[in-house]
């Protein structure tokens, strides 16, 4: 087999791992590699699935009307040392995370995966690229003669890897290279932690990781004595104290390898939190989020509803403006309640005027849902089965509808009364959007007998040639 195959092979089987590895991370995700082996090269494409597909213009700009792109080949090409990387940084474009580098032995390369409108942080994602970067440098410095193929599986379980090294990368920002934080076992623990019940109950509340030299800034209910400190290691002993901070705003503090006390208060910026939210939670850095965690494993996701379709939906019909953004947030709220409450339910947007008269519990005066209590007393009334009936007035016209119509073809059977009810309903009445929310999780909004939410099927990884055309190639298919 010749050397061009293997580097091609090579790059197939990590594109094909770096897609799986952020799938799970991320949800269903694709990745692609534009790359440069020699200062001279065409600049060559790998997108197995379409995935910069609409980006054309923006690529003929970057790669083929412009030289920019070389200027950093006469210092890849002066980097001698094994393993040395000059990092390229995200290109920026809409719907993309993109990552690479230059090295002597590929002079330019930049990897890219989708950009879900749910995350909390690129920075894990952007890690990750970065390192596939890494990793393809080194397969081709050794022009791929020992190639296993062992580097698409480190992609696709790097994701604590990633979380930790955007952990490291801002700890050394702020408290300088020579900084003791040992954040492996922090993740270790965190989600030990997080998978583990007591008295039948999971965890809820915030522990704390601190380095030691911030610990006279903290205001401390409780201190243990440095003897007695519990250790981290011992994650189920950990587990116990935190029933200490539940439901509250203590938190308990952690530092090098053991827990030091329970604190209050304002909390010093380096600080790593892990929020802890009964089944799921929230790993922090400063307080802003970096990824969540739950079944034992970092996500990227905010776990909030993407309701971009409804948005789109609402904003596509005849409704004051006004009107659309207050009845965005409130069928967002109840929504967001019943993912939290992990409970499905229906709720009907029903934009006639007047509204449709719906089977169920009518009420004899609608309520007026911006107003809180109303508000609240949906997302209560959400939990009976049927459906909400919400009108363009913004009130709430009855609870635990039933709601009917003739089969449809877009029924999915797997996918249960609840939603294919509401299929049916949407398919036989104008002017209605219908949202569906699985105690699951995943959210459904069907107009007009079709789900606005199906993603649109990819082309499988399978289908896709073996050799990278060059990118002047590919814009020309």
């Amino acid at each position: 087999m010749s050397e061009y195959s293997v580097k091609n092979i090579c790059i197939s089987n990590m594109v094909d791992g770096l897609r799986k590895g952020l799938s799970l991370f991320s949800g269903p995700s694709r990745a692609a590699l534009l790359y440069s082996v020699a200062p001279e090269d065409s600049i060559r494409i790998y997108d197995p699935q379409d995935l910069l597909r609409g980006h054309e213009p923006k690529l003929r700009e970057l790669y083929l009307d412009s030289n920019a792109w070389r200027t950093g080949t006469v210092a890849a090409g002066n980097m001698k040392r094994f393993g040395h990387i000059h990092p390229e940084k995200n290109l920026q474009l809409t719907g993309l995370i993109s990552c690479g580098g230059r090295s002597h032995s590929i002079s330019y390369q930049m990897w890219f995966t989708d950009h879900h409108p749910d995350m909390c942080s690129v920075a894990p994602t952007e890690k990750w690229l970065e390192y596939a970067a890494w990793l393809l440098s080194h397969e081709f410095a050794n022009d791929c003669a020992f190639y296993t193929g062992t580097s698409r599986y480190a992609l696709r379980e790097y994701a604590t890897h990633a979380v930790r090294d955007h952990v490291m990368d801002e700890l050394n920002l702020l408290l300088g290279w020579d900084t003791y934080f040992r954040v492996f076992p922090i993740l270790d623990v965190v989600l030990e932690i997080s998978k583990t019940l007591e008295e039948g109950a999971w965890p809820h509340g915030k522990l704390v990781f601190v380095p030691l030299t911030v610990l006279s800034q903290m205001h401390f209910l409780v201190r243990f004595p440095p003897l007695e400190q519990p250790g981290l290691q011992n994650f189920k002993h950990v587990r116990k104290l935190l029933v200490a901070v539940e439901h509250s705003e203590r938190k308990l503090v952690a530092a090098g390898k053991s827990i030091v006390g329970i604190a209050t208060g304002e909390l010093p910026r380096c600080r790593l939190t892990a929020d802890f939210k009964m089944g799921y939670g929230f790993l922090k850095l400063g307080g802003q989020s970096i990824c969540s965690f739950s079944d034992g494993s970092f996500h990227s996701t905010t776990r909030k509803p993407n309701l971009v379709q409804l948005e789109e939906a609402l904003l596509g019909c005849q409704f004051d403006s006004s009107s659309t953004h207050i009845l965005f947030k409130i069928v967002s709220s109840i929504v967001q309640k019943a993912g939290e409450q992990k409970h499905g339910c229906t709720l009907v947007i029903d934009l006639n005027d007047p509204p449709l008269e719906i089977p169920g519990q009518p009420l004899e005066h609608p309520i007026d849902l911006q107003e809180p209590s109303f508000l609240e007393l949906a997302k209560s009334l959400a939990k009976i089965d049927g459906a909400l009936h919400i009108g363009a007035d913004l009130r709430l016209y009855g609870f635990a509808c039933l709601l009917d119509g003739l089969a449809v073809p877009g029924e999915d059977r797997s996918r249960g009364a609840r939603y294919n009810s509401a299929l049916r309903f949407t398919a036989r009445h104008e002017h209605l959007i219908v949202v569906v929310v699985s105690s699951d999780r995943p959210v459904s909004i069907l107009q007009g007998g079709v789900e606005l939410s199906t993603q649109c099927e990819w082309k499988t990884f399978s289908e896709c040639a073996l050799s990278p055309p060059t990118l002047e190639e590919w814009l020309q298919e």
